[in-house]
């Protein structure tokens, strides 16, 4: 049965990433960039420095700096040096971002609810949420 949970875990995750990445993709960024985009909504006007980012990252990105990079020349993000230490870099999400953002949310809000439609009772979800964190834990016990 753990092989099994392994697999279906690996399976479902990767399919539940495609159906983001098809709803992002039109709008000309990758699931990385959404994800960057997303975190720095959410931490407000005032950013967050780049390695902050990088450690709140769905999936590891090694090329943090390239995912900003891209995301600064479309006009989606600024970046600042911090005035107290000129080797942190914070990193603000623009209105053009913002926007952008806002024109995705239904997209994904409809993966929300497509994946969701497999398990319609919200004890059953909040059941997922819980497992999953186990799952999560148990693998953060392990690096």
């Amino acid at each position: 049965p753990a092989d099994e949970a392994l697999v279906a875990l690996m399976r479902t995750a990767a399919l539940v990433r495609r159906a983001i990445a098809r709803r992002v993709e039109p709008y000309g960024i990758s699931l990385a960039q959404y994800n960057v985009l997303r975190i720095l909504r959410g931490a407000g006007e005032l950013g967050l420095p780049t390695l902050a980012v990088r450690d709140r990252l769905i999936e590891e990105a090694p090329g943090i700096t390239r995912v900003m990079d891209k995301l600064e020349e479309a006009g989606h993000v600024s970046r600042r040096r911090a005035p107290g230490d000129r080797r942190v870099v914070h990193c603000v999400i623009t209105d053009q971002g913002l926007r952008l953002l806002a024109a995705m949310d239904t997209l994904v809000k409809e993966t929300a609810r497509l994946i969701s439609a497999g398990l319609p009772a919200e004890r059953d979800q909040q059941a997922l949420i819980a497992l999953l964190s186990d799952v999560r834990a148990g693998l953060d016990e392990t690096r």
